[in-house]
């Protein structure tokens, strides 16, 4: 069964405090095995040593950050739909896609374009560049969960996600309430939640 073992009420996420957490999970005799993250910077250095898997959801996100949910340009739609395909492939598929990508579409992703009054350059299509710079950077972790199959990993944290909706759609039913109480229901929904040692 999943639950909620350990939050914190933070404004904006940092490694630090991931670190923090682990080491409250542990001290409470927790092993983790496996991590799901999201993809934010630095935060896979707090789980070195153990298998890590980068949410595919989350993937797909940043790649539809960087290239809308309709691009323009060819090269951005086929890399679109590559990143689409994330979820139904295995990594050596994956791999393949992506590489025959940037063969197909190298030149065009070192076109640059230069400022006429700074005289600088930058590339034309630095967001076609940056999501495929992002697919390449995560890829050693986007199939971790096939490697390890005895740990049962998901390939994403689609669960923890579900149960920050469900906890935001409760708060929208009281929007009038303190931050102060806000926080207060929030733990003892959590709570409730919890399994009990």
């Amino acid at each position: 069964m999943k639950k909620d073992l350990i939050w914190k009420e933070i404004y904006s996420e940092t490694p630090g405090q991931y670190e923090q957490l682990k080491l409250e999970l542990e001290s409470r005799g927790f092993c983790l095995k496996a991590v799901v993250l999201d993809g934010k910077r630095g935060v896979r250095n707090v789980f070195s040593g153990r298998p890590i898997q980068m949410c595919q959801f989350h993937q797909t996100a940043i790649v539809n950050r960087y290239l809308t949910s309709r691009p323009i340009l060819e090269a951005g739609k086929e890399l679109r739909q590559i990143a689409l395909r994330l979820a139904r492939s295995n990594e050596r598929e994956f791999v393949k896609l992506l590489n025959d990508w940037h063969d197909r579409w190298q030149e065009f992703l070192k076109e640059k374009t230069i400022n006429p009054i700074t005289d600088k350059w930058c590339y034309t299509h630095k967001r076609i560049r940056s999501a495929h710079h992002s697919l390449k950077t995560n890829l050693p972790y986007l199939f971790t969960y096939l490697k390890y199959p005895e740990l049962n990993i998901p390939n994403t944290c689609n669960s923890v996600d579900g149960s920050n909706t469900t906890l935001k759609n409760l708060l929208r039913m009281h929007r009038g309430i303190s931050r102060e109480n806000r926080y207060k229901m929030i733990c003892q929904i959590l709570r409730n939640q919890a399994p009990k040692n």
